[in-house]
């Protein structure tokens, strides 16, 4: 799934591009990020009632029905059509997001850092293969006489076919945890409980700066001149820094605790941001470790916060919250990518850099030291 996420995201930016201008190129990633957060309660819900299995079962069709819709889209040079399909691919692309919890849970406490941090570095192979098959993919397209970009999106759909299939042969004991039961109460009042908001806080300031940054990045460099190529090396770095070391995130986690993980990963963001404030230019040696450390700071938040939400809460309100709190780290990305782009008309991107620093450095110390005095 993630494979043809990343795909279809790069896809869908190019198409829009195309039919409506370079100015409109962010719808693509807004509908998908619009819906990987709209996916996100969906699959809980689904998990709560009926296991985790038969939530993350449906989730994916739902992600092959959008995939065809773009395909439709591409075809009809339909945008409206287009972004519909992507909206809808993304819920189910929430249900993959949500599936790190399922590999957590069906390990004993102490390792389930690890176990998040496994379909995290899964994610490695959609980062890689992503791109990688859009050449190939159209090619075959326009072989057929059909448009070049209806290739990888038609890719995207049958992954997500298969994706189905393969999660429809997984053990049953993959679902509801035993004792597991969905309880009522208000989801906010929830996601503003201390086990709740330290790593919700966590999760949504790290994925700001590195959405942020990552985001702004491409338009810094090529506003220097640098070619494509180079873009695609620092870029590299950067998702290398996401995926690449999740294991090493997740030893951090279950040795130490999610909590130091997470502190660790946003002083590391902090470096990491004054690595880009002081060397905005330095595309070849300093921009790409910065951005590394960008990646990474978030990969060891995101493993800390996931084992800490998957250990801590409340077994009958575990599948509920853990799908709130990455519908507000979704939708806090989508905020942060336009807000970067005004930020960077403003001041440049030492000023997102700034802004970003700040992030990783003051509020999530403001939130625990809140919440440690009551």
């Amino acid at each position: 799934m993630n494979t043809g996420a990343v795909g279809l995201s790069t896809v869908a930016t190019v198409f829009v591009a195309e039919q409506a201008g370079a100015g409109a190129s962010g719808l693509s990633n807004a509908a998908l990020v619009s819906g990987t957060a709209a996916g996100a309660i969906g699959t809980s819900a689904l998990m709560a009632g009926y296991g985790r299995r038969i939530g993350l079962l449906v989730m994916y069709c739902v992600a092959g029905v959008g995939g065809v819709v773009a395909v439709a889209g591409v075809l009809r040079s339909s945008l409206p059509v287009l972004l519909i399909g992507v909206l809808v691919f993304g819920g189910g692309y929430g249900a993959t997001q949500l599936s790190r919890y399922v590999a957590a849970a069906v390990l004993p406490e102490h390792r389930r850092g690890f176990g998040v941090s496994l379909i995290v570095w899964a994610g490695t192979v959609g980062a890689v293969a992503g791109p990688a098959l859009i050449a190939p993919a159209s090619a075959v397209a326009t072989g057929v006489r059909l448009p070049g970009l209806s290739g990888p999106v038609a890719v995207s759909a049958l992954l997500a076919v298969a994706t189905v299939a393969v999660t429809a042969v997984l053990p049953r004991a993959v679902g509801r945890i035993e004792g597991e039961r969905p309880e009522r109460s208000s989801l906010w009042s929830a996601l503003r409980g201390r086990v709740v908001l330290v790593p919700l806080v966590a999760m949504v300031a790290a994925q700001a700066v590195m959405v942020s940054v990552m985001t702004m990045t491409p338009v810094q460099m090529r506003h220097l001149g640098s070619g494509l190529d180079v873009v695609g090396w620092v870029i590299s770095a950067h998702m290398a820094g996401m995926y690449a070391l999740a294991p090493v995130s997740g030893r951090i986690a279950d040795r130490w605790g999610g909590r130091v993980a997470m502190t660790a990963g946003l002083a590391v963001q902090l470096v990491a941001a004054v690595t880009v404030v002081v060397a905005p230019s330095s595309y070849r040696l300093w921009m790409p470790v910065g951005l590394f450390l960008v990646g990474y700071g978030w990969n060891l938040v995101f493993v800390g916060g996931s084992g800490t939400l998957s250990r801590d809460l409340p077994p009958g309100e575990r599948a509920r919250l853990q799908g709130g709190v990455d519908a507000v780290v979704w939708a806090s990305s989508a905020l942060a990518s336009v807000a970067a782009g005004q930020l960077f008309a403003a001041g440049g991107f030492r000023l997102v850099a700034v802004v970003g620093a700040a992030i990783a450095g003051v509020v999530p110390l403001a939130v625990v030291r809140r919440r440690a005095g009551g």
